[in-house]
């Protein structure tokens, strides 16, 4: 074929015309011909593929992977692991796991139960089953993608044929997404299917929208302590989305992409031994001066295993050397507890040989996602946080959380990186006559005030009841005067107050869930949905701990009956939990 089509000299168009013509017909040929060649044989390849998900990330990962097989010769099917047949699991003949992990190394909410059958004698023999799994997971935690570890492990033991090694995944996942789904898909494909997949995949259009990997600069509205007077800070934050773009629904997440402390990077400077007046890589690409990479892109507020490792062998350390050879569990989580790499560049100095050398062992500075306070319906062109700002001291050193002080001492006249992170698991109920129960203590409270305001602004009937509590009453009622006028104003039904200090005994939210038990239990048989936002370590588990005691004591049922009550509501989407 020529280069181009010949369009007649005597057509109704220029002679620059003619010529992008000819081209662009020419390309278009070539393409369909492409297209026909590539075109797959023999029947497709059947692929299931389960997500356990808890903010979002292993759904849309998912949806992003059937998206690519179905342009290939695979015969996807996709779902939530707490809606998945287990049943059919035995007769699966290509099966992927996408699942992240939090809390404790436990599974996401949507993926405990197929977690505990899965690994327990119930679980039938999978032989004849082909699977690989992809593990998210955060390497600041202890239990780095526990959750795809087990079903992992489990699948091989119960027979089944691990086709692709597992990949674990860092919190920037794109990469490691990537490895996983190209090879997962050169094993999977039949004969021409790769070639067709490949074809596919290079001519998906790219998001020029905001985004986390194009965040959008946001003026800040407001920032103030909703404390009272105290050393406690909780900052109510408002910001821009004014010609962004972008959109949010009540239960998403925002995520802020925050700068470290340049007091903190100063010092690490001047503890370095090598020239540190240079240009480094970022993780993204490009170069900036190291001190400007170190403020804006390097993670510096957290050690963990991985860093450790590779600083020590960098380092003459003994006590590192003698760390990483124990290997100990406890040992890891004492040591990194309370210390920053400032501390390993100061106490435990390493010889790297550049400045490239030495960014080269930490991790990128990730985005903070916060519970978004606001409706938009509300708030129209803004978005709202409610955010506890971290301090304390150890090791004779001041420190903070990196975000959290990043807002409340760094950002002004800054117009910080922002995107949306939607959360389709925590959603409010589509029928607004459905009763709602809200459980948020502390900085929980935010996305029930974004509940309230939405509630209120769409007339929705039913009724709700929320839990809040914080330490006492008169510095900590975070939001007091809006909660009260939702009340006055007949948006908020019920409202139960836990101030854990304000008398000797401790009161918290489920002691106070335990107190209102039988009209809980009443409420739970009128349809209500119930919702749990806060700290994922101790109050999450001691308010689900709470809700099998209501189950037992006014449901009249058994501990097994409680707790398939309880797994009931989840998989109905009315038990939903936004923790962490």
């Amino acid at each position: 074929m020529s280069s181009f089509i010949q369009i007649p000299e005597d057509a109704p168009f220029s002679a620059e015309q003619r010529v992008w013509l000819g081209q662009f017909l020419s390309n278009l040929l070539t393409g369909a011909a492409s297209a026909a060649a590539a075109a797959p044989s023999g029947p497709a390849v059947p692929v299931t593929i389960l997500w356990g998900s808890q903010t979002g990330n292993a759904e849309g990962l998912s949806k992003k992977l059937v998206k690519t097989l179905k342009k290939g010769n695979f015969e996807p099917e996709v779902f939530d692991m707490a809606a998945y047949d287990r049943g059919r699991l035995a007769q699966e003949k290509n099966l992927l796991i996408i699942t992240s992990t939090y809390g404790d190394g436990e599974p996401p909410d949507n993926a405990t139960e197929l977690y505990n059958w899965i690994r327990s004698d119930a679980a039938p023999r999978l032989e004849g089953v082909k699977f690989s799994v992809l593990a998210l997971g955060d390497t600041n935690y202890p239990d780095y993608c526990k959750c795809g570890i087990d079903f992992d492990a489990r699948l091989e033991q119960l027979g089944a044929s691990r086709f692709f090694q597992r990949i674990d995944s860092d919190v920037d996942y794109d990469g490691p997404f990537k490895q996983w789904s190209d090879g997962i898909i050169s094993v999977l494909a039949p004969a021409g299917a790769a070639s067709s997949n490949g074809a596919a995949a290079a001519v998906e259009q790219v998001d020029t929208g905001f985004s986390k990997k194009n965040p959008f600069p946001s003026d800040i509205l407001a920032n103030f302590n909703l404390n009272g007077p105290g050393d406690k800070q909780t900052h109510h934050i408002s910001l821009s989305l004014d010609g962004s773009g972008l959109e949010y629904e009540v239960g998403d997440a925002l995520g802020v992409f925050p700068e470290n402390p340049s007091e903190v990077v100063d010092e690490i400077l001047a503890a370095l031994p090598f020239n540190t007046k240079v240009f480094v890589p970022l993780p993204d690409g490009g170069e900036v001066t190291l001190r400007e990479a170190l403020i804006s892109s390097y993670d510096i507020g957290n050690l963990n295993k991985s860093l450790i490792q590779k600083w020590q062998a960098r380092s003459g350390s003994p006590f590192l050397r003698s760390l990483v050879a124990a290997d100990d569990k406890k040992a890891w989580d004492d040591f990194c507890w309370g210390r920053d790499l400032i501390d390993l560049v100061v106490d435990h100095p390493a010889d790297f040989t550049d400045a490239e050398d030495f960014v080269g062992v930490l991790k990128k500075l990730q985005p903070r996602l916060y519970s978004i306070a606001s409706s938009p319906k509300a708030h129209p062109g803004e978005v709202h946080l409610c955010i506890g700002i971290v301090r304390y001291n150890t090791y004779g050193r001041k420190r903070g959380g990196i975000c959290s002080t990043f807002l409340a001492d760094r950002a002004e006249g800054l117009k910080p990186g922002v995107f949306v992170h939607s959360n389709k698991a925590f959603r409010l109920p589509e029928n607004g006559d459905t009763p709602v129960i809200m459980v948020g203590p502390g900085t929980g409270i935010a996305p029930f005030r974004a509940f309230l305001e939405e509630r209120k602004l769409t007339g929705a009937k039913g009724a709700n009841w929320l839990f809040f509590g914080n330490p006492y009453q008169a510095t900590d009622f975070l939001y007091a005067d809006e909660l009260t006028a939702f009340q006055n104003e007949g948006a908020l039904q019920r409202l139960d107050l836990a101030w854990s200090r304000d008398q000797k005994e401790k009161i918290y939210v489920q002691n106070l869930m335990l107190q209102n038990g039988a009209e809980l239990w009443k409420w739970f048989q009128d349809g209500a949905a119930f919702y749990v936002c806060g700290d994922a370590s101790r109050m999450a588990k001691d308010v689900d701990a709470a809700l099998h005691t209501i189950a037992e004591q006014h449901g009249g049922l058994s501990k097994d009956d409680a707790a398939a009550f309880i797994a009931q509501l989840k998989k109905d989407k009315r038990y939903l939990r936004d923790v962490y």
